[in-house]
């Protein structure tokens, strides 16, 4: 913080939160409508170049250009076929996060920056628009125009004003900057009051009264982009030591002038593994190049220490069968790196909770309660001065570190919340938030909403077990609910992820292919490998040889045809159930490790 003698560091430059577009023959024009500045930003629609002009260029009935109002640049892609502006163009405030406001991102738009002249240029073009398509459809998009949202609180007090008075995009947490890649052209174009950090996740507020004392609550959850993905194409970590489905997880709570932050992280099992979709409802799971697990878990464990100090891993796997194959070698790997700062647990979830009784979930409380207790949380008094601070976080994971996962971590943050608010003596010495309903209730859906935000952008659909987290106990809505969801991410997870994983590489920039930052993007596979044909031939078989049945009983001869068309069923039903692979919708980036 400042010191008392020291100037205060002006703040940073305001970035403009209203834009209007025009749409001319050869330049996008943004131009300012929230006071902020003079000057238009100009984006060339043949090149992609940006730069700031002074005026409109003059119009006229031929050149009548289209006009609409945006709320922010995200960012431009470059891509082989040519660049994208893409910009917001619809928000909702979801709420205010330390007195300013956060924005939800409703409306993606790209803007094709680019003049497709040749047949190659149109069919490169062609080929990036599912991509581009899928790339608007992105979800759980956060921002402020003014405070920084990668941060946490107590990494933000601890970096002090000086840091706080830089630009918004040079005070960001590159893991959690969701446009950092797109950035990068108007970073180089030195366009401060443009560059709008954004993160992927979840942002949430809840106001409750508890003993006449007001409490609000606020649930951040932040998507690392360093292995970004979805549900069967993003598993375990790279040989960097970055986890798939790593999601930081902050509750802040403030009540009585005070605010206190406690921050808890999930992710894959953290060393080389995959489960390749192949039409089968649990496609297994390969350990890949075993003799690396232990340096890619180290590699990421030293990374948490850095950035949170002491882990307790929590692994909440089954102890047998292809998930205990899984939480072996974690065990295993994770063993030489043991310490008092590094502990492991294991909590056979579905062994000891089965599907109805969580409330067994006080047996693994009881095993981190000391860690809890330790390592404590952030916390500020009335007079802004940090008085605690966290020296530790909770790390848990289950296969995809979604359902077991959320209901493990509201677990932690329930009892992490009740010591804070006993602390400030909202609460009793022995109070619980159980005890008031309406503060439960809320608190309930709160965590509910934040797991089903994350479990829909890694696999398409909201949280398996929502219903305990939500209610306090499963129902049979929820059970039914389940089992809908389950088939849903089936069918997503083999006949849709393929392509949105792409999408997700291309806005992050994971395949770069020469120094100019263009990506070019692989043929499309053959029309042979359509589940759709296949399935088609099968139904066309099945009918026939029920009609030749039926025709049967006057002409065995149509018994024969029968039979064919029988085979033929069977002989393409094994053909793809061997070949299983070929049939889903895959990445056309994506590699397997083997």
């Amino acid at each position: 913080m400042a010191a008392p003698n020291e100037a205060s560091p002006s703040p940073p430059p305001k970035l403009h939160t209203r834009l209007r577009l025009w749409e001319f023959a050869d330049r996008y024009l943004f131009e300012p409508v929230d006071g902020l500045a003079d000057l238009f930003l100009s984006v060339n629609r043949t090149n992609g170049s940006m730069n700031l002009v002074e005026e409109l260029p003059p119009r006229g009935p031929s050149a009548n250009p289209k006009v609409r109002i945006v709320f922010g640049v995200m960012g431009v892609l470059r891509l082989a076929a040519g660049s994208y502006c893409l910009v917001i163009t619809d928000r909702d405030c979801v709420g205010s996060y330390m007195g300013h406001a956060v924005f939800r991102v409703t409306g993606l738009k790209a803007l094709p920056c680019h003049t497709a002249s040749s047949a190659e240029q149109k069919k490169m073009e062609n080929e990036f628009s599912e991509l581009i398509d899928a790339a608007e459809r992105s979800i759980g998009l956060y921002f402020s125009y003014e405070t920084n949202l990668t941060l946490t609180l107590q990494r933000l007090y601890d970096l002090g004003d000086k840091f706080k008075a830089l630009p918004l995009w040079r005070q960001a947490e590159p893991r959690f900057l969701w446009n950092g890649y797109l950035l990068e052209p108007l970073i180089e174009s030195k366009l401060d009051q443009y560059l709008l950090p954004v993160i992927q996740g979840n942002f949430q507020n809840i106001h409750a009264e508890v003993r006449s004392e007001k409490v609000n609550v606020t649930m951040i959850a932040r998507r690392c982009t360093r292995r970004i993905g979805t549900r069967c194409w993003r598993r375990g970590a790279d040989p960097e030591g970055h986890a798939a489905n790593f999601v930081e997880s902050e509750q802040i709570m403030q009540s009585k002038g005070f605010t206190a932050s406690y921050v808890q992280v999930r992710g894959s099992m953290p060393f080389l593994w995959e489960q390749i979709v192949d039409l089968t409802y649990k496609p297994s799971f390969d350990v890949i190049r075993v003799e690396e697990a232990a340096r890619v878990l180290e590699r990421h464990f030293h990374d948490l220490q850095k950035k949170y100090g002491a882990v307790v891993a929590i692994d909440l796997v089954n102890s047998s069968g292809a998930e205990g194959r899984l939480y072996k070698r974690y065990e295993q790997s994770i063993e030489p790196i043991l310490s008092e700062d590094i502990r492991f647990v294991h909590f056979d979830f579905h062994k000891i909770c089965g599907h109805i009784h969580f409330e067994r979930l006080s047996q693994l409380y009881d095993q981190i309660e000391d860690y809890l207790k330790k390592h404590k949380y952030f916390l500020l008094n009335e007079e802004g001065k940090k008085t605690e601070e966290q020296t530790g976080t909770v790390r848990t994971n289950c296969i995809d570190c979604l359902d077991r996962t959320n209901v493990t971590q509201s677990m932690v943050g329930r009892k992490i919340l009740e010591s804070q608010l006993q602390r400030l003596g909202v609460l009793g010495a022995n109070d619980t938030i159980s005890n008031y309903p309406a503060f439960d209730a809320d608190y309930k859906v709160l965590w509910a909403n934040h797991g089903d935000a994350i479990s829909t952008q890694y696999s398409g659909t909201p949280a398996l077990k929502g219903d305990f987290v939500r209610y306090g106990k499963r129902t049979t809505q929820g059970i039914l609910n389940d089992l809908w969801n389950a088939l849903a991410r089936y069918y997503l997870n083999n006949f849709a992820d393929g392509t949105k994983q792409d999408a997700m590489d291309l806005i992050q920039g994971h395949y770069v292919s020469s120094v100019s930052r263009d990506i070019a993007v692989p043929g499309k596979p053959g029309a042979l490998e359509s589940f759709r044909v296949a399935f088609a031939l099968v139904l066309g078989a099945a009918m026939f040889m029920l009609i030749s049945l039926r025709q049967a009983r006057n002409d065995l001869r149509h018994l024969v045809v029968a039979l064919v068309w029988a085979g033929l069923c069977i002989g393409i039903t094994q053909y793809v159930k061997k070949n299983g692979r070929k049939f889903c919708n895959r990445p056309r980036f994506f590699l397997s490790r083997h």
